[in-house]
This record gives C-alpha cells, sequence and structure tokens, in this order.
C-alpha cells in the first residue's frame, strides 16, 4: 500500500509536522507499507487558481504540468491523508488552493449536465488529520467538526468517489493531550496502513 500524505504548515518544527511524523511511524510499523509526504509550505505549488485553471474549467483545453504532477502523486497512492492545522475551522488556503486546482473535472470526478456527477477517485481512500487549538468542547458546542466532515470528508472526498477511512481531530491544547495526540497519530498511520 502506498500513501500520499499531504500537509500545510509553514513551520518545520510545529506540531503538525511532529504528527505527521508520527503518523509516518505508525506507517512504517506495517510491512509493505511505503508512504510520499507533500509539504505545500515547502513545496513551490502555486495554490492560485488563476485565470488558466478557470479557463481549463470551463472551456478545457491543457492541463498546466505542475497540476498533471500532483495528479501523478495523487494517482500512485492507495491512501491519501489530509493532514492540516485548523484554520477557521477548516484547512489551510494552500491546501484548499492545492484541491481546487488539482481536483479538476475528467480527472477526479466527471460532470455532465444531463446526468449526474460521478466521482473517478474511487479506487482511493481517504483520511483526514486535523489539528486543533482549542478544546472538543467548543468544536462540539458550535458544530465545527461537524462542518469539517461536511466540507471535506463529503463534499471533496465524496464529491470524487473516495472511500472515507475517517477524520480525526487532534487537539494538543495541553502537555498531556499533546502527547496523545502523537500517539493517536501513529495508531492512525497503522490504521490507514491496514484499511484494505
Amino acid at each position: 500500500m502506498h500513501v500520499l500524505i499531504v500537509t500545510a504548515h509553514p513551520d518545520p518544527a510545529s506540531y503538525t509536522h511532529a504528527a505527521v511524523a508520527r503518523l509516518v511511524d505508525g506507517l512504517k510499523s506495517v510491512p509493505g507499507t511505503t508512504h510520499d509526504i507533500l509539504d505545500l509550505a515547502a513545496s513551490g505549488f502555486d495554490p492560485l487558481f488563476g485565470v488558466a485553471d478557470n479557463d481549463l474549467f470551463h472551456v478545457g483545453g491543457q492541463t498546466p504540468a505542475d497540476v498533471v504532477d500532483q495528479q501523478g502523486r495523487v494517482d500512485r497512492a492507495d491512501v491519501l491523508v489530509l493532514a492540516f492545522p485548523v484554520y477557521w475551522w477548516s484547512m489551510p488556503a494552500v491546501m484548499k488552493g492545492w484541491i481546487d486546482r488539482v481536483f479538476i473535472r475528467d480527472w477526479a470526478f466527471d460532470d455532465d449536465p444531463a446526468s449526474k456527477t460521478t466521482g473517478l477517485l474511487g479506487r482511493l481512500k481517504g483520511q483526514v488529520v486535523a489539528i486543533g487549538g482549542v478544546d472538543i468542547g467548543t468544536y462540539e458546542r458550535r458544530g465545527y467538526l461537524d462542518a469539517m466532515k461536511a466540507q471535506i470528508v463529503q463534499g471533496i472526498f465524496g464529491y470524487c468517489g473516495i472511500q472515507p477511512i475517517g477524520l480525526d481531530l487532534l487537539l494538543p491544547i495541553d502537555q498531556p493531550a499533546a502527547e496523545q495526540g502523537l500517539q493517536d497519530a501513529f495508531d492512525i498511520g497503522r490504521r490507514v496502513a491496514t484499511s484494505n
């Protein structure tokens, strides 16, 4: 099994990167599992959905080389993991822009007005690892976790046919919770690696 982990945090010393490292440790604990990490903050990928992307969506044409390269990374994976710090109850803009530019019609989905939308990435599984900065009660009271499930698990994974493994929320708001979150990240890696 090959896992693509897409992450987005500008500080390599961040808790997000520490959680990704523990997730990788969990993956490595299962023989036969390989991985690729796409660090969007360091990759140089342009997440701006520009005029060329808009034209491609509306009239078709040649898919930009940087998008084709990213699609190739996804195509090589059996599982896509999105691991990110929660910004405004969602993913960072660079990750949303990566999805906007890469998950396009005729590759991620087929949207024929005469018929229904068909997800084209059904062979892929998806896992979300969100890292928040407030307690779980805040997420529950305000419906933020439900909002992320609707936006990412249903709205992106579901729309493209990606089979969801889960959405896990790590909340490193104090030292014990931070340590537990890193253990959870390891366990998520093992779960992802055995999700056949």
